[in-house]
């Protein structure tokens, strides 16, 4: 039976999905996705997986796409980082039987993406990109998709999208910031951009940025005319966004920690999901920051949950009459609720900017390196002053610079755990995976 392409793809396979959860590096885990399903996400991606490492670790496969098959978690849509269109293949064709399409990630902008040089940093490179797809759409048989960042010029981005379609792209989702919009920089997302790339390609397109609330989705979709619309940060923050509700974080909590237990993930994932989650109630009770970093355990963490609900109450049972959020916030801190950076770069201050304002300050320092320069003013922050890093002996991501392993912090983890075995850099100490419950 030939392999569905474009409109069919989507309105059969992915069953025309409007709300969708986005790749995430450590936060997409089947465990969250599964949160995410239930409160009304209709497709989620698995985090972006190495496809050289994919291919040549069967414990990393495991790990990441073969342990916990999951009938409920459909449909999928499986995201590689790779530059080599042999090597891409390779991964595609060993993980396809597990998912609904492969999808190439064409949009990390962080500086791991630049050395390893993947992500948003291939998207100059033209030629080679055609040749991955293009393999990939002969080889397959599932779709091939693309994540992607703008360029600043609406015209250049809408023949990129053109090229990556003519290559054979199924489906492709526009993230509306270039690949200098991140962190502090981060600024608006712009729709006008996402909407042009919509009306130029004749596959499904996916919008990304700006979205914090269902009233955003509805607004995106309108305003884009995109057949879907994709959350990171907003659904971190509340995975119940595409249900419209607003729940209280330690019912989310609770609900989480019960499908890990029934889908370990490591320790570090779960850890790093509260944060974001609990990260407005972190800033009023700091206490409890310092017990969620040091829990060792599924049930320490459950029990920090626990305290945290019951001084949430507390304070709900003190509350005056006609009482406000403080911080002004829109709703009370113990509230599912985005986070919004500040300078606005978030959904609900789009204003009038446009990508050609924000890169116009391309020059200007983050908050991080003006510290640095005003402790020392003599320092540079030239790329080409850099210097090299040397790579991971294991999958060729930049190493830690005093690992003993000679492993990036991903591998480093990994072996610790394995081998029961400390290496003397912080990152390196990552010993907690969560055993399978009985």
């Amino acid at each position: 039976m030939p392999k569905l392409q474009g409109f069919e793809f989507w309105r059969n396979t992915l069953r025309g999905a409007h709300y969708v959860v986005a790749p995430m590096v450590d936060q997409s885990e089947l465990a969250w996705r599964l949160l995410s399903r239930r409160h009304g996400a209709q497709l989620c991606y698995t985090p972006m997986l190495h496809a050289q490492v994919f291919v040549r670790d069967a414990n990393y496969r495991k790990e990441n796409l073969y342990c916990d098959v999951c009938p409920e978690d459909r449909p999928l849509i499986v995201q590689f980082c790779a530059n080599d269109p042999e090597v891409f293949v390779q991964a595609a064709l060993l993980a396809q039987d597990y998912c609904d399409a492969i999808d190439l990630n064409l949009g990390c902008p962080q500086m791991i993406a630049k050395r390893g040089h993947y992500g948003a940093f291939l998207q100059e490179e033209w030629a080679l990109l055609q040749k991955m797809i293009l393999l990939a759409h002969e080889k397959l048989s599932v779709p091939i998709t693309c994540k992607i960042r703008v360029f600043p010029e609406i015209d250049k981005t809408v023949k990129y999208a053109q090229l990556l379609e003519k290559a054979g792209c199924q489906l492709l989702t526009v993230h509306g910031r270039t690949k200098e919009q991140k962190g502090p920089l981060a600024g608006v997302a712009s729709w006008e951009h996402i909407k042009a790339v919509r009306k130029a390609v004749s596959i499904p397109v996916f919008a990304n940025g700006n979205i914090q609330y269902l009233s955003d989705v509805e607004e995106c979709m309108q305003k884009t005319e995109v057949h879907g619309v994709m959350s990171a940060e907003g659904n971190l923050h509340n995975p119940a966004l595409f249900e419209g509700r607003n729940p209280v974080v330690w019912e989310m909590t609770e609900e989480y920690l019960g499908i890990v237990h029934q889908y370990p993930c490591q320790l570090s994932y779960v850890r790093a999901h509260l944060f974001k989650l609990w990260h407005h109630t972190l800033q009023v009770y700091q206490q409890l920051r310092e017990e969620l970093a040091k829990a060792k355990s599924l049930e320490g963490i459950a029990d920090v949950n626990r305290d945290l609900k019951l001084r949430c109450q507390e304070e709900i049972a003190n509350q005056k009459e006609g009482e406000k959020p403080k911080g002004g916030l829109p709703f009370f801190h113990w509230i599912c609720q985005p986070y919004v950076r500040p300078g606005g770069s978030e959904g609900g201050m789009r204003g009038k900017r446009t990508l050609e304002d924000d890169d116009g300050n391309s020059d200007i320092l983050s908050k991080n390196k003006q510290k640095k320069k005003l402790r020392n003013p003599n320092k540079r922050f030239d790329p080409s002053l850099k210097p090299k890093y040397a790579k991971c002996d294991h999958c060729g991501n930049p190493k830690g610079n005093k690992c003993v392993f000679n492993l990036c912090r991903g591998c480093c983890k990994k072996r610790a755990f394995k081998e029961t075995a400390d290496c003397p850099v912080p990152l390196g100490l990552y010993k907690n995976k969560l055993s399978k419950s009985k």
